[in-house]
């Protein structure tokens, strides 16, 4: 759930914004800086990583990393990001396995980011990574799945609904990202 100053009259999906790769440019820079070598990559994942794509103003970056410990969350922290303290933002099930995450919060007044840490060799760092390439190569896949985010924000406004309905339909949209990653032999 979103921190109070984070908080929105309603769930928003926006056509495509050219300035999001920059804005995760500059928001990798900052994460590198604070992190060093800890993060093995930054990843821009998520709708914004993806040109064409109408996504909600929230930049997602992925930072890979070889452990999750705490001392993580004492160097995100001492930046000023704010550990998102659910359980789903914890934990993960991606290719039938228990994947352990973090995820974090923009500093507060800051833009809107989810700052996703998870280990690099990780089911679902590749299943982040996965999302966006497929959805940047097919033109069909990306133009119906946001119109259908769309449609989804203009009649279910509370973020958590929207979360919930949209959770069973992008596994839908992942099985056709397999079976495209299959046929072209695509990896990460």
């Amino acid at each position: 759930m979103p921190f109070p100053d984070e908080l929105g009259p309603a769930v928003n999906v926006l056509d495509y914004n050219p300035d999001w790769p920059a804005e995760f440019t500059h928001l990798a820079a900052r994460l590198q800086a604070v992190l060093g070598d800890r993060a093995v990559a930054i990843d821009h994942v998520g709708s914004t990583s993806v040109p064409g794509l109408a996504a909600k103003n929230c930049i997602d970056a992925q930072v890979r990393v070889t452990a999750l410990s705490t001392d993580l969350v004492e160097l995100l922290e001492s930046a000023g990001f704010r550990c998102r303290p659910e359980p789903w933002n914890r934990v993960e099930i991606s290719s039938g396995r228990r994947c352990d995450k973090l995820v974090f919060a923009p500093p507060v007044g800051e833009r809107a980011t989810n700052v996703h840490i998870r280990l690099a060799d990780g089911p679902n760092a590749r299943y982040a990574l996965l999302f966006r390439d497929y959805l940047r190569s097919d033109d069909n896949a990306r133009q119906s799945w946001g119109a259908f985010k769309q449609r989804l924000a203009q009649s279910v406004p509370d973020i958590f609904d929207y979360g919930q309905i949209k959770a069973p339909a992008t596994e839908i949209l992942m099985a056709a990202a397999e079976r495209w990653a299959a046929h072209t032999g695509w990896t990460v």
